[in-house]
Order: C-alpha cells, then sequence, then structure tokens
C-alpha cells in the first residue's frame, strides 16, 4: 500500500523544486515561479500536471503523416464513428445561440429508459471525467482519503490531488491477471476510513473485469463505492448501473466517449444514490453538457442495432488482435474485456517499440508507470486493416 506523500517546495517569486512519492516514483520538478504564483493554493503549485494524448493534428505535424494515414491505437477511440443518425441531428441543430438544458432532461429520460435507472437518479456530465472531479468536490475536504487500485485509470489520482486530498494505492494482483486484491482493499478501508473507492470494470490499461462477488464485498464496507463502466458495453459481463437504487454506497460512471464513438462530443453520464445526487447537482455547473452533445448523444441511442454491430466488430477483432499479437516473441499480451489489449514487451524496451511504431505512423500507449506495468504498451482496438498494419510492423521489428 502506498500513500502519496506531501511535496515540498520553496518560496514563491523564484526557481523551486518539487520532490515527492506518486505511486511509489519519485517525482522531482524545477520550475520557475512568477511573483503572481503566491495567490496560488500551495496544493496546486504542487501538482504535477495530467499528460493527455495527442490529437491528429499535432501527431501529423510532429511525425509528417497526413491524419488520414495515422493509424491511431493510443487513446481507446471507436474507429468505426457514431451512427449516421449524428451527423444529420448534427447538421439540423435548432437554437444553437440559446444555452443548453441545464439538467439534459431528453437524454436522461432517454438514458433511464435504456438502463432501467430512474430518471431522477441520473446526471449528465461532460464527459465521465467531469463527474469524476464533481463527485471529489462535493465529498472531499482536504486531506480525505481516496483509495486507488493501480495500474488503472489515471483520472482518479489525479482528480484527488486537484481537490486537495491524498490517495491511498492499493495495487492490483500482477500475478492474478489484475484482478483487485479484497483483503486489502478491506484493510486500506477500516485503517484509512477513506471517503470514497475507485475501482473501474473493464479496467484500464488491462482490461479485467471485476466479479459480482468482488463489488458486493466492496458494497459492504463503509465507503461510497464508485465503479467507472467506461467499456462495460464490450465485457461479457452486465452492467450494474441499475444496483444503484438497491445500495445507497454505489456511483456508476458511463460514457459516449467509447462504444457510440464521441469521445470528441464530451458525454458521459452517472447513476447516484438518493440523497447524494442532490449534493452533485448543487455543485455542478449549469451548462456543462453543450446542445451538440446532448443531440449527438441521444441520435446515437436512437440507432442501437449500429452500436451493437459496431460492438460485435470490436469485440471480434479484439480475438484476432489478441491472437495475433501471441505470435510476436517479445511481447506477452494480457486477456481483455475492453476494446484494447494490454502488452509486457519482454527482452526490449518498450519506449523505444513505441516509438519505432511511431515512426510508422502507428501510436500506441506506453507505460512507465506503476511498476507493475512498466515496460508495457497497450493497442487500442482498432478496424482490421489497423490490426494488420500494427502487426506487420511489430513482426519486421
Amino acid at each position: 500500500m502506498n500513500v502519496i506523500s506531501s511535496f515540498t517546495s520553496r518560496a514563491a517569486g523564484a526557481s523551486f523544486m518539487t520532490t515527492g512519492t506518486l505511486r511509489g516514483q519519485k517525482i522531482c520538478r524545477t520550475a520557475t515561479a512568477s511573483s503572481n504564483s503566491r495567490y496560488v493554493r500551495k496544493h496546486i503549485l504542487e501538482l504535477a500536471p495530467y499528460t493527455p494524448i495527442l490529437p491528429f493534428e499535432v501527431l501529423s505535424e510532429k511525425f509528417g503523416f497526413l491524419p488520414e494515414d495515422i493509424v491511431k491505437l493510443d487513446a481507446n477511440e471507436n474507429p468505426y464513428g457514431p451512427p449516421p443518425e449524428v451527423a444529420e441531428a448534427l447538421s439540423s441543430l435548432k437554437f444553437p445561440h440559446v444555452y443548453p438544458d441545464p439538467e439534459s432532461r431528453q437524454l436522461r429520460q432517454t438514458l433511464a429508459k435504456e438502463t432501467g435507472v430512474p430518471f431522477e437518479n441520473l446526471i449528465i456530465g461532460c464527459g465521465a471525467d467531469e463527474l469524476i472531479d464533481l463527485l471529489m468536490r462535493v465529498v472531499i475536504d482536504p486531506n480525505d482519503v481516496v483509495i486507488n487500485t493501480p495500474p488503472t485509470f489515471g483520472m482518479y489520482a489525479f482528480d484527488c490531488a486537484v481537490n486537495g486530498g491524498t490517495v491511498v494505492d492499493v495495487p492490483r494482483c500482477n500475478a492474478d491477471g489484475f484482478k483487485i486484491d479484497v483483503e486489502a482493499i478491506q484493510r486500506a478501508v477500516y485503517k484509512h476510513k477513506p471517503k470514497l473507492l475507485f475501482l473501474t470494470s473493464p479496467n484500464n490499461p488491462d482490461g479485467c473485469v471485476l466479479s459480482d462477488r468482488e463489488l458486493l464485498l466492496m458494497l459492504e464496507l463503509p465507503v461510497l463505492v464508485v465503479l467507472d463502466e467506461a467499456y462495460i458495453e464490450f465485457a461479457s459481463c452486465k452492467s450494474h448501473i441499475a444496483d444503484v437504487v438497491k445500495y445507497d454506497n454505489l456511483i456508476v460512471l458511463r460514457t459516449f466517449s467509447k462504444c457510440a464513438a464521441l469521445a470528441g462530443m464530451r458525454v458521459g453520464y452517472g447513476a447516484f444514490p438518493k440523497g447524494l445526487i442532490d449534493y452533485i447537482w448543487r455543485a455542478k455547473q449549469p451548462y456543462n453538457v453543450s446542445a451538440a452533445a446532448e443531440v449527438a448523444a441521444c441520435a446515437a441511442l436512437s440507432n442501437p442495432e449500429y452500436l451493437q454491430e459496431v460492438k460485435g466488430k470490436l469485440v471480434q477483432e479484439r480475438t484476432r488482435l489478441h491472437s495475433l499479437l501471441s505470435g510476436i516473441s517479445y511481447l506477452k499480451p494480457y486477456p481483455s474485456e475492453a476494446n484494447f489489449v494490454l502488452c509486457r514487451v519482454i527482452g526490449r524496451d518498450a519506449l523505444q517499440l513505441k516509438e519505432k511504431l511511431a515512426k510508422n505512423g502507428i501510436m500506441v500507449r506506453h507505460y512507465s508507470s506503476p511498476e507493475s506495468i512498466s515496460g508495457c504498451i497497450r493497442i487500442s482496438v482498432g478496424r482490421p486493416e489497423q490490426t494488420d498494419a500494427i502487426v506487420a510492423v511489430l513482426s519486421a521489428i
């Protein structure tokens, strides 16, 4: 178990150094502080920035490929795009000069029918990322504890740091396919008395799923359990979003970025228990979801046949990709129930492998931390021709 330590820095107005420990790795940064940095909250001065994936235009300029020629398999985006109804709906968008519905009523009504979750338990966010941060702002006081289970989605620890909380890491069991360590989490909850426990199923970056028994054991603990189901559409197990009405300490987050291919529109949603969601509404920005985003999400849900077809293609291609990667001597692909495959690079430098792929116009995600996935790359599931392209380069290296 690792607790993120406090950072130290010298006074503002001169160069300063911040050092500390984040998920077992020592961080040391030197920067120049301007005189007005004295107005910045101390924990923000000490915050390490989140590093996002580069967009097509930047990749094109950096590597010299046309955007349409880049094989982008680094951000788990859906290569098939949204249903055609989305473009049609956006092209006829009414009243773009008027502020959007602050409660996203139309989308919430549609989702209530889709998920079986009551309308009043649902809230829409500018991506599920916004809802993670919003929940932190509502729940976390300075130094309150959040339980994290690395390797997992980096935004949980990042948003906790932004909101002045303390992350306690309970690493997943590497030897057991990155399953959560149930007993270690139980001990951590009773020792540290956290407010939030973040779980991801399927987990990013490895794609393993949480069992029903594991979730039930977590729900027995005195902590709010946040279940992130960003990739649930690609999994063989069912969603637990409807269980929010049964457990007053369960929150489930979902997104339109993956299966519905609306990553660029930024639409996510959450199911919150009554009693908590009232305070989430109080803290939410009034116009956080654009009219275009809500229209696009409703249009995507209007064609479930298309969504199911694309899901089937990606699940089938995931199986093929995993099989082909297994045939490459220096890669060890892990089983996955998401739209990506994590591979351990054996006997070679994983970062150099990523860079060689990039020089061939193929982008993948590389990990140097946490230690359990150091030396791994993550490959998003693409179209068959994209699988062929990356396997050809990997085989030739």
